[in-house]
């Protein structure tokens, strides 16, 4: 393993677990949940804890890309260092959110749940399929988004940054108004479609659809062995950090909307004066409209 696989590794196994066994993902928890605590188990400890076999445990380790267990504790203690330092800013607070936090322990976890997230992101989004996406969204002649639940406002946060610089982007609100817009796609167009699980059958359906239909599509998720990256033309994945609180969707919708601010801003870029020209015009329309005092 690199060095910078080494880095990767904590982000690695948090997007491998949907694909795990039950077993293998009771042990991808210990790693994540507790790692520093973890890297100093050996293999018999760490299956008594995990309540599974040393077979696991190997096979486990195996599918991370590691041929001796050694190997793996030591890039899990350089990864656990990594996180350390990049949180030292922040207070002493870890763990989940419980029960018995005071609100400044709440607003310092949430803190470092999201910073996690967002560095995660950005060192493990591949930059090749974030240049590809680039370019689909520079020459479109049209752009659909669409989530549900807190993905559907990542969309709609892409779909108003892009009409902002005069690009013809549209979010459609449900599902149903989704499929039929996909199914009037074609060559040109280009479907984006957010989810972080990737498992949504809504959104799966959406980009099939467009598919079909001769658009090229584009997967936002965590994951990238899940049915919405399979079928899309390019994957971005995220790192987020999800806990108990997953139903407020907190580091995910983080950094969907990291992912989302440097898609726009490399179309922007990528055209600069057109751009620039709509962002200035754009700008004062809405200046305009301020209530100004006698």
């Amino acid at each position: 393993m690199t060095g910078e696989d080494a880095e990767t590794l904590l982000i690695r196994i948090r997007a491998a677990m949907p694909a795990l066994r039950p077993s293998e993902r009771r042990i991808a928890e210990e790693f994540t949940e507790a790692p520093a605590a973890a890297a100093n188990l050996s293999i018999a400890e760490l299956a008594a804890r995990c309540q599974t076999s040393t077979t696991s445990v190997v096979r486990f380790y195996r599918r991370m890309g590691y041929a001796h267990y050694r190997d793996f504790r030591i890039d899990l203690t350089r990864a656990v260092a990594r996180e350390e330092l990049a949180t030292a800013s922040l207070s002493e607070v870890s763990g989940d959110i419980d029960r018995n936090d005071s609100l400044a322990g709440i607003v310092t976890k949430v803190a470092m749940n999201e910073t996690l997230s967002i560095a995660d992101t950005a060192r493990f989004l591949d930059m090749d399929a974030l240049g590809r996406a680039v370019e689909l969204l520079l020459g479109a002649r049209r752009i659909d988004t669409f989530g549900v639940g807190a993905s559907a406002l990542v969309g709609l946060d892409l779909q108003q940054k892009l009409s902002r610089i005069g690009r013809t982007a549209i979010n459609w609100p449900d599902s149903h108004s989704a499929w039929t817009s996909a199914a009037t796609l074609g060559p040109g167009c280009v479907a984006l479609a957010v989810s972080h699980t990737g498992a949504t059958v809504d959104t799966v359906e959406f980009l099939a659809i467009a598919g079909k239909a001769g658009a090229a599509t584009i997967a936002l998720t965590n994951f990238r062995e899940s049915p919405l990256a399979r079928a899309a033309d390019v994957t971005l994945t995220t790192a987020a950090r999800e806990t108990r609180f997953r139903s407020g969707a907190l580091g995910s919708r983080i950094a969907q909307l990291m992912v989302v601010d440097c898609l726009f801003t490399g179309v922007a870029q990528a055209s600069y004066d057109e751009s620039m020209e709509a962002l200035r015009n754009t700008y004062a329309v809405v200046h305009d409209r301020r209530v100004t005092r006698d």
